[in-house]
């Protein structure tokens, strides 16, 4: 009886750590076209498996009291903006270390931008070309793109995007973070209101 309830907690263990090790990856994929924008936020595990999905525009729900009391609880920004000054060390240190947990899988965006006068968009669409290629320089998975439009004032844009986030790296560095006592306070305040 205790070998097969050992065998069952190491596979668990097992299965938690390759669950960590893959990690999450993050879908967002959106198209604006005019004054319409959709789009979709999908967490999936083990690269397929969805968790949460979130889509934009959201289906009309009626729950006013539900947003009455977010917004009593909200904190002060004073407030908020105080207790976060002695954090600011703490979360550079650990963006540094959120980068290395991230591979970026797809970054695909298409931009299509206009203004009223020819000259004003073909002088900003070269600055946007011009930055476009660096980032897809300096990744390979990036596949950034833009169109000039002259036909008067738009800005649309659509893109597929998949990040995936290694868990089992990331969590040396929240820990980390989470133990430092302004971080703590932080989190009090904000939770507190």
């Amino acid at each position: 009886m205790l070998n097969i309830l050992g065998m069952i907690i190491l596979i668990i263990i097992l299965f938690i750590i390759i669950l960590l090790y893959l990690g999450v990856r993050i879908a967002f994929n959106y198209d604006k076209t005019g004054s319409k924008f959709e789009g979709c936020l999908k967490i999936l595990i083990l690269k397929k498996i969805k968790v949460y999905s979130a889509h934009y525009p959201k289906k009309e729900k009626d729950d006013d009291k539900d947003d009455e009391k977010e917004e009593s609880s909200k904190p002060e920004p004073r407030e908020l903006l105080e207790a976060a000054k002695p954090c600011l060390g703490y979360f550079k240190e650990f963006l540094k270390s959120f980068t290395g947990c991230i591979n970026i899988s797809k970054l695909e965006n298409h931009l299509i931008f206009g203004l009223d006068s020819y000259v004003d968009t073909a002088k900003y669409i070269g600055y946007i070309w011009s930055l476009l290629i660096i980032v897809n320089s300096a990744h390979e998975n990036a596949r950034l793109s833009a169109e000039p439009s002259f036909n008067g004032s738009i800005l649309d844009a659509k893109g597929e995007n998949l990040l995936d986030i290694n868990l089992l790296k990331i969590i040396p560095p929240a820990v980390k973070l989470i133990s430092k006592k302004e971080v703590r306070n932080l989190i009090k305040v904000f939770r507190n209101g």
